[in-house]
């Protein structure tokens, strides 16, 4: 008994070897390679790009004063629609001591020049009511005493201006008050009540009180790569995407592009501007409505919005396409591998294929197969669930 159970136990270890051995000779044999197969697809191609920017109003002005002195009332605030010559704040004019100085002596100056010259026409006139002086020589006198009071008037009102900031003269265009000069949305009041401001000059751009857009009249600007900026013109229409309004786009036709380049972050990048149509794509259907300041809630564009801008650079209508990573490049020419056969007795021919438009995806095939061929694709990589 003893012996069958060593002889059995011999013969089980034995299988055992065996089994392991013809387990190892299996995984040590070559596998067949598999590929992914492809079949020509009929499509229209586009090659795109998209361009990151911002959206801006077209015409955006900082309203300056035209005097300095210090933030008396402020009338208007941002987000506030204003029309052109409507008063944004009131400017309390602080004058210069030397220029009031000069003011003043000017004043008196006059006053004396004026009543000389009185004096002398009082006696003028009663010499020429004698007949003693000849009319020429009485208008003269005359005439020196219209100067001098013309002169006393002047004076009076640069005093004015240059104590008060406004003249009797000259009240309804008073430089104290500062009024916007375009129609539009303000963006911004920089100043608060009791903030010096002074005027443009010579030395300095002068103190901006608000900034006015009109938000009507809409521009996307950004920056595209010097290799795709050939491709543009002109004319170009687009699809602005704004980040804060994930679920709306708006139609552009690109206006502008920069003839210089400007590098950024070691690449050369050429600027372009786009006028935002005034209508909106939402769900495929176009909005005619206004996009800047009349619009309220969500769809309400805002002044500097993040916005891509998405471009076809080029389109063919329907190509003969085919996945890009069946695509053999070799000594600057393309290849693909044409099926032959099925199951185990595939072939693969090699053949030379001339291609055309590519969106990163698929390629555009201009000769070389049909939409009849079956194209070979990259090679399935295999895991141990797949050969489970």
């Amino acid at each position: 008994m003893k012996k069958y159970l060593k002889v059995f136990q011999a013969a089980l270890v034995a299988l055992v070897f065996i089994g392991m051995f013809v387990f190892l000779w299996l995984k040590s044999q070559p596998q067949p390679d598999v590929y992914e197969e492809f079949t020509p697809e009929v499509m229209d191609l586009k090659k795109t790009t998209v361009v990151t920017g911002k959206i801006e109003p077209r015409n955006e002005v900082n309203v300056k004063p035209q005097i300095s002195g210090i933030i008396a009332e402020i009338m208007k605030e941002a987000g506030d629609h204003v029309q052109a010559g409507e008063v944004i704040a009131r400017v309390k004019v602080i004058p210069d001591m030397q220029q009031l100085s000069s003011a003043q002596a000017r004043v008196r100056l006059a006053q004396v020049n004026a009543g000389q010259a009185k004096t002398d026409l009082d006696r003028e006139q009663v010499l020429f009511d004698k007949g003693l002086v000849s009319a020429d020589e009485y208008d003269k006198i005359r005439q020196v005493y219209r100067q001098a009071r013309e002169e006393v008037t002047a004076a009076t009102d640069q005093l004015q201006v240059v104590r008060d900031g406004v003249s009797r003269s000259n009240a309804s265009a008073s430089s104290t008050l500062i009024r916007s000069t375009i129609t539009g949305l303000i963006l911004d009041v920089p100043v608060k009540v009791g903030n010096s401001v002074i005027l443009s000059n010579t030395f300095n751009d002068g103190t901006t009180i608000a900034t006015v857009a009109n938000m009507n009249d809409l521009i996307f600007r950004g920056n595209i790569d010097e290799t795709e900026v050939g491709s543009l013109v002109a004319g170009m229409p687009m699809q602005i995407t704004i980040g804060a309004m994930q679920n709306l786009q708006f139609d552009a036709t690109l206006e502008y592009i920069s003839p210089k380049a400007v590098e950024s972050n070691g690449a050369n990048q050429f600027e372009l501007k786009a006028a935002v149509l005034q209508r909106q794509i939402a769900n495929g259907q176009k909005a005619p409505q206004p996009l800047g300041e009349g619009r309220t809630g969500a769809a309400q564009i805002r002044s500097g919005y993040s916005a891509n801008a998405n471009i076809v650079l080029a389109e063919v209508k329907q190509a003969l396409t085919i996945p890009e990573s069946a695509i053999e490049f070799s000594e600057g020419k393309t290849f693909v591998y044409v099926i032959k056969g099925d199951g185990d007795k595939k072939e693969y021919e090699r053949r030379s294929v001339k291609t055309g438009l590519s969106d990163g995806i698929r390629i555009e095939i201009v000769s070389g197969i049909t939409k009849k061929d079956r194209v070979r694709g990259p090679k399935i990589l295999k895991t141990e669930e797949t050969e489970e």
